[in-house]
Parts: structure tokens; sequence; C-alpha cells
């Protein structure tokens, strides 16, 4: 069995906001006691609606931001409470692919400038070494040393995010996490960039913790699934059994939204009432529970934990699971 590289465990986060105009606070509940664990060298997917908290808890995982609560095993190493002077070995451990190939690189520097900054910041390797190690990576994803005295703005958004892959990867790291690293590229480029991140795992033995709306996406690329709603896991497991026999009515639902390529087929389509309630005032009990189709009386009272589904692996949060 693979090594668990990265363990979360009961991690929580919230943020103060302004509430009106008289200099008043509320509360916004965005990460809420989600625990998980990848082990190395695979990829582990966070889904679900937009705002649910997915792109909180990758960056919470990368400390750019502390959480309130809960605890980040990375390596072996706990890093949720370290301060940011202590944090510097393990941001060579942990990278970052962001959404947008086109706000992530700066337009004021070349390519070879972009890509080799973490080397600078990194490492005590001349400028020489520096550009010569851009050179090797770049050709790693698809590019040439040709591109590196270029400027962002002169390539495409797939091109754009192979630099943003570089610049991950220039480091060597033990673990990147993919913020919708394909969402804002056409189709096409979409399948592209995937299957280099697969080639990439499979060359560099990484380990990814993938952030997606996107279900289909989320498939090609994923060996465990974690499904969130309102900043909570609700269901997670290998993705052979989310997508063979999902147990929570959301994760039902949001594998009801994908399309089918062949016309002649069609598969029922469960639409969720309502809108999605605020995080500044989540519903009491299970979370889910103002929009489930087969909600109870016990599922207005009572937050479901996640308990076994079914296989070891195989974790749902709804009283309706047995």
């Amino acid at each position: 069995m693979s090594n668990t590289l990265l363990k979360v465990s009961g991690l929580k986060k919230s943020f103060s906001i302004p509430d009106g105009m008289f200099g008043k606070k509320k509360t916004l509940k965005a990460v809420h006691d989600v625990s998980f664990m990848i082990p190395e060298g695979k990829t582990f997917s966070l889904v679900g609606e937009s705002g649910c908290g997915k792109s909180t808890t990758g960056r919470l995982i990368n400390r750019l931001i502390a959480p309130n609560q809960g605890e980040i095993w990375l390596d072996g190493d706990e890093i949720s409470g370290k301060k940011e002077s202590q944090l510097k070995t393990m941001r060579k451990k942990v990278q970052m692919i962001f959404q947008d190939p086109y706000a992530s690189l700066n337009p004021r520097m070349k390519v070879r400038d972009i890509v080799a900054e973490p080397l600078a910041i990194h490492t005590k390797l001349s400028r020489a070494e520096r550009y010569k190690q851009v050179a090797e990576i770049l050709e790693v994803v698809g590019l040439s040393e040709y591109h590196a005295n270029r400027y962002a703005h002169e390539f495409s958004g797939g091109q754009r995010q192979r630099i943003g892959i570089a610049r991950a990867l220039i480091l060597k790291p033990r673990l990147i996490i993919a913020d919708e690293p394909v969402s804002a590229l056409d189709v096409s480029i979409q399948a592209q960039i995937l299957n280099l991140l697969k080639d990439l795992q499979a060359e560099f033995n990484l380990t990814y913790l993938f952030i997606s709306h996107d279900l289909s996406v989320v498939e090609h690329i994923s060996d465990h699934i974690g499904v969130m709603y309102l900043g909570t896991i609700v269901e997670s497991g290998p993705k052979e059994v989310i997508f063979s026999n999902p147990q929570h009515p959301y994760t039902k639902a949001l594998l009801s939204s994908i399309p089918i390529p062949d016309p002649r087929l069609r598969r029922e389509r469960i639409i969720l009432q309502g809108d999605l309630p605020s995080p500044v005032n989540p519903p009491a009990g299970c979370r889910f529970h103002t929009r489930c189709p087969v909600a109870t009386e016990a599922c207005k009272g009572t937050e479901p934990a996640l308990k076994k589904a079914g296989t070891d692996d195989h974790f749902v949060a709804c009283h309706l699971v047995e």
C-alpha cells in the first residue's frame, strides 16, 4: 500500500465579513469539519458547487490562509499550527496550479523568470543554473527553450497553463494542489492538460489534490473523490464507487447532470429545488436537507456524521444510508 502523504482532520475555517453600514461583523463558515487523506502518488478530487469551500480547503492545506481548527499532516509533519516563518521548507513540497492561466502569470516577466522564480526563492543556484533547469522543465511540459524568452501574453490559454505547470514542477514538489486547472480552457485543450498531468504524475510520482466542479473532468483524473456541500464533505470514496454506486442524494443529483454523448441514451435528471443556503447562516441538522428530495424530520435536527457505506473506504454523511 502507498504511504499517506497528506492527512487532513477536522479542518475548519471561518471569516468575519461586514454586516451592514455600522461596522458590525458576521461570520462566514467556509469550511466545516473536513477530513480526508491522500496516499502518495494518488489523486484526490474535491467536487461540488461554487461556494462550497473547495478552493478554501486547498488554500488551507497550502497554508496560504491559516485554519481556525483542525490538523494538516504533510509527509508526517504537522503544519497547521506552524508560523509563517516555519513554513518555508513545507512550501517546497507543496505547489499550486491556479484556475486562470491569464491572471496567474506576471505579464511583466518573461517565461524563464516566471518559472525560475521558485528556484530563486528556495535554492542558492546561480542564474545560469536556474535557467538551465527552466529549459529542461519546459521541455517536460510540452514547450521548448525557445519559449523561455517570451512574455505570457504571447501564448494561448493552454500554453499558459503549461507554463503554470512548469512553475509548479520546478521545485520537484511532493504535492500539487490543482485548483480548477482546466475550467478556463476549451474542451480539446482540457483533455491535453489532463493527459499531461497524468503523465507527469506517473513520471515524477506526484500526488494531486484536484479541485473541480466538473465531474466528467474528475472522472478522468481521480483515484478518490470527496463531494463537498456548503463547507463539508457529504460523501467520499474511490472513483469507481462514487460513479457506480452513489449514496448521498446530493452526489446523485450531481452525477445526473453529466451530459451523455450518445443522444439515444437518456438519464433521469435530478433537479434540486431552491438555492444554495448561505454559509453565513447554514441550516441546522443536515446542511443539505433544505434542498433534499428525501429529507426527513431527523435530517432537520441532527447533523449526520460520515459513516461507512458498504466498503471500508466509502463514507457517506446521510441519515438515510444504512
